[in-house]
């Protein structure tokens, strides 16, 4: 796939609760987001106050008249029907992944699995959120279980509240679809 002047394009942003979806959607979006957040009545409340039901939407204006709608999905299992809603002509995939949980390489494989037909046809990057709580996680624990998937997308650490980071996030994500990509084109 090659980026056309004057295009729309959609990316999808997926991960579990709390890896910051939202925030990296409002990080990016050049204008005021939309989100579906309420108030969390399970156990996601342990981990934050709202969770979001549907979807996360934000919109980066590029230049040519290029648009990147970029939508997030629900962290929580039994909202999944809206990720195969969500990921209907998406051009790629931003899997974040909670760093500060138990076990972010399992939240990996997981949202890896439910995504790969998705992925198949597009492409993915990592993000890893929250390593200031988590010092003793290692980028290479997550390499080694995506090694063992046959998959090899770019991963990095990244603060969902840092537009530069999540742009790294997204350039990546464009370069792999793209790789004649030139840099200017890009953001």
């Amino acid at each position: 796939m090659t980026m056309d002047r004057a295009a729309n394009y959609k990316i999808v942003f997926t991960g579990p609760v709390g890896a910051g979806k939202t925030t990296a959607i409002a990080a990016l979006s050049d204008v005021p987001p939309i989100t579906t957040d309420e108030l969390a009545t399970d156990m996601t409340q342990e981990r934050k106050p709202t969770t979001t039901v549907a979807l996360d939407y934000g919109l980066m204006k590029l230049a040519d008249d290029q648009r990147i709608h970029l939508y997030g999905t629900p962290g929580q299992e039994r909202f999944d029907f809206m990720w195969e809603i969500l990921v209907e002509g998406g051009i790629g995939l931003v899997l974040l992944l909670d760093g500060s949980r138990p076990a972010p390489h399992k939240d990996m494989l997981f949202f890896l699995d439910a995504f790969r037909d998705f992925i198949a046809s597009t492409s993915v990057v990592i993000g890893v959120t929250r390593t200031d709580l988590a010092p003793d996680l290692s980028l290479d624990v997550l390499h080694d279980h995506l090694h063992r998937t046959g998959l090899n997308p770019p991963v990095f650490t990244v603060d969902a509240r840092d537009r530069d980071d999540v742009r790294t996030l997204v350039k990546a994500l464009l370069y792999a679809i793209d790789p004649g990509l030139s840099d200017d084109a890009a953001l």
